[in-house]
């Protein structure tokens, strides 16, 4: 670590956790803790928990943990230097500046090191579009309208077609091609050996919401495939989790960010005056890219493609960002394809009234589902109106629902009692709110003998940090080397130590281990999941369960270890009496 951990500490305790994630993931309140979807994996129901006592959040479908840093380290992609400096920025804590020797800067990561590989090769194909070589690829940009301005502000440039000279570029600036290839930028078969990914292709340097270029896409010149390739997903490009044009997009203050589906569509309406425009990358829009968005505006306008795939894409786009909490609008591009072409025709005066009259997002999935049904035919006109009343039954809040009901039936000429009858008719037989399915772990786990002890260990590490106060009902029978797993064992000592001295810092453990697979087992002992019960007797049962199986463990894994070991005689000897006190004591809680 280049900073003091006293003041690492101090960045961390100044930084509220839920303050920080609520900036990105829309939280809600259960109980003593925050829950909301997780912006680490796919998922419909939330099951990433941010907790306020322990400054810790931990996703209970994928496995993600940690504090403060290690949040921001995950989602913004960042070295654990960058994520206590944006902290620090954000608590008004000055850092020292940090002096690199000779042999700190050996030791750099390897994502500060794809970084300047990225920053390099952006260098390399802006002066390639600007060269004799490039002339192809500035002309396809002029011809497409594109100012020098434009193309200067996104850092526009060209790969040309001779193979490798972009892998030659790069050894010359003392890389080695280990790190070359795992930029994603070199591709690498026996015939070739190592060349260029890229090559006669119009390029478009990808940055994140910090400007550093994490990657490329490249449009190619002629009719070759694919017509346009993106770098592939590297230590430091995410495509579910950035988004092109987002660096310029955050601080447009336009109170909203139009969403569309290519890079020429952003640049253009940049060019036309539109600075919150921005894409996905070459993927289907993501909750990760709905998380990233939050943090910026709560109103997204979609201005995709026209045609069907436009209509699909806008369709997947709108159930993310309602799942998300953002709120939705379709821009009609219509009688166009994108927007490109909608400048190039109508001009920014017409785009401004097509955003000012965008569609809300619900009316517009009700058009495209209208296309399916004959309106002249009672029967199936009936059956649009059935799933008009199932989708009402979308809204939770009773005041929307209703809203939407009287809005809905003045449009579609259905009488309101009729409407609200059909939507309480449905939300009676199949339920307004459907119960929570939390996710399975991605990592399953064997119910063994070894397992289910190593789980008690869990439960009473986190019923500890629930409640830490109870540290002082278990300290007569239980010490952190009763707990058999390594780590389990690391943790338990620097908690209990901890609680001796009247500390109660769980999140500062975390900041100890330095893998981030280890950080994340971490998070997980202080976020078992713990029963449900429902009456103190049974809590009392369950607690002093927890401690006989857990100190049950430590004496057989002991026993099992005496031999000439003095050390593990003593404690089966100390285990054996604690074992026999405990079978006869009663714990209250």
């Amino acid at each position: 670590m280049y900073y003091p951990e006293e003041l690492i500490e101090e960045v961390r305790l100044k930084n509220d956790i839920v303050d920080v994630i609520s900036g990105y993931v829309r939280l809600q309140k259960k109980g003593s803790s925050y829950f909301g979807l997780c912006p680490f994996h796919n998922e419909k129901s939330p099951s990433f928990s941010v907790s306020g006592i322990k400054q810790m959040y931990y996703c209970f479908g994928c496995g993600a943990g940690g504090n403060v840093i290690t949040f921001l380290m995950e989602y913004e992609n960042a070295t654990f230097q960058e994520a206590v400096k944006m902290l620090a920025d954000r608590a008004g804590i000055r850092l020292p500046e940090m002096e690199y020797s000779e042999e700190a800067r050996k030791k750099e990561s390897r994502r500060a090191k794809l970084l300047e590989i990225n920053k390099e090769a952006a260098k390399y194909f802006y002066y390639m579009l600007r060269s004799p070589k490039g002339q192809v690829g500035y002309q396809y940009l002029a011809g497409r309208e594109l100012s020098d301005e434009t193309m200067k502000k996104f850092g526009l440039g060209f790969a040309d077609g001779a193979g490798s000279d972009l892998t030659a570029y790069l050894r010359s600036k003392g890389y080695a091609d280990e790190l070359i290839k795992e930029s994603g930028l070199i591709g690498f078969d026996e015939k070739r050996g190592m060349h260029d990914k890229f090559w006669n292709r119009v390029m478009f340097p990808i940055q994140d919401s910090n400007h550093r270029v994490i990657g490329f896409g490249g449009r190619v010149m002629g009719d070759a495939k694919p017509k346009y390739l993106n770098s592939p997903e590297t230590m430091i490009f995410d495509k579910s989790r950035n988004l092109y044009g987002l660096n310029f997009a955050r601080t447009s203050r336009k109170g909203n960010i139009i969403l569309c589906e290519g890079y020429m569509d952003v640049i253009a309406m940049h060019q036309a005056g539109f600075t919150q425009a921005v894409a996905s990358l070459g993927t289907a829009f993501t909750t990760g890219q709905a998380s990233l968005l939050r943090r910026y505006t709560e109103d997204v306008l979609l201005a995709y493609d026209s045609d069907g795939a436009g209509v699909n894409a806008a369709l997947r786009a709108i159930g993310i960002l309602k799942e998300s909490g953002l709120r939705g609008k379709v821009i009609n591009m219509q009688p166009y394809k994108d927007p490109d072409e909608f400048m190039k025709n109508l001009g920014a005066e017409a785009f401004q009234e097509r955003i000012d009259q965008a569609e809300n997002s619900f009316f517009f999935e009700l058009r495209i589902l209208e296309q399916n049904y004959n309106m002249n035919d009672p029967e199936s006109k009936t059956a649009f109106h059935r799933e008009i009343a199932k989708k009402l039954c979308g809204f939770e809040e009773e005041v929307e629902r209703e809203n939407y009901i009287e809005s809905v039936a003045e449009k579609y000429h259905i009488g309101f009692e009729n409407l609200r009858k059909l939507v309480s008719g449905y939300a009676a037989r199949t339920g307004l709110v459907q119960p929570v399915a939390r996710p399975k772990p991605t990592v399953s786990r064997k119910d063994t003998p070894e397992e289910n002890s190593k789980r008690s260990q869990r439960l009473l590490l986190t019923w500890i940090t629930e409640e830490p106060e109870l540290y002082q009902k278990i300290k007569p029978y239980i010490g952190a080397e009763d707990f058999t797993d390594e780590m389990y064992r690391n943790v338990a000592d620097k908690l209990f130590a901890d609680l001796e001295q009247g500390k109660f810092n769980p999140a500062a453990i975390i900041s100890t281990f330095e893998e981030e697979e280890e950080q994340r087992a971490v998070a997980e002992l202080f976020n078992t999941k713990l029963t449900e019960i429902t009456t103190p007797q049974e809590r009392e049962k369950a607690f002093h369960d927890i401690i006989y199986a857990v100190k049950k463990n430590s004496f057989e894994y002991y026993s099992a270890r005496m031999g000439t070991d003095m050390d593990a005689l003593n404690r089966v000897i100390s285990g054996k009496k604690a074992l026999e006190t405990l079978s006869k004591t009663h714990i209250s809680l």
